[in-house]
């Protein structure tokens, strides 16, 4: 499975961008797919994930509610669209897929294929 994350940049605080992230492999559909991101000097966290199906989601707190994650599993491509941003959300986004369970860790541990990152900086 090879991973590529895309739709960084820099933005306004309060303002929108919408990161995808394309996988290769026909077996898509059939796994867990996750959101993370690191920011300077912090260690990487979670952000956000989504069943095989989409139909189950899970969200870190802080993002609860200005961000979601969906799937197009036609397209192989998971999405995270992301709304009000703040500084606070300045990052190096990551998205990863667990090919092994069906439930949704929050765990970085659990997920065993990463994209390369793409960077999200909000400006105040």
């Amino acid at each position: 499975v090879q991973l590529q994350a895309s739709g960084g940049g820099l933005v306004q605080a309060g303002g929108s961008l919408r990161l995808s992230c394309a996988a290769s492999g026909r077996t898509f559909s059939s796994y867990v797919m996750g959101w993370f991101r690191q920011a300077p000097g912090k260690d990487r966290e979670f952000v956000a994930a989504i069943s095989w199906s989409g139909d189950r989601t899970s969200y870190a707190d802080s993002v609860k509610g200005r961000f979601i994650i969906s799937r197009d599993n036609a397209a192989n491509t998971v999405y995270l669209q992301m709304t009000n941003l703040n500084s606070e959300d300045t990052a190096v986004y990551y998205c990863a897929v667990d090919r092994q369970r069906r439930q949704l860790y929050r765990s970085s541990w659990y997920y065993d294929y990463w994209g390369q990152g793409t960077l999200v900086t909000v400006s105040s």
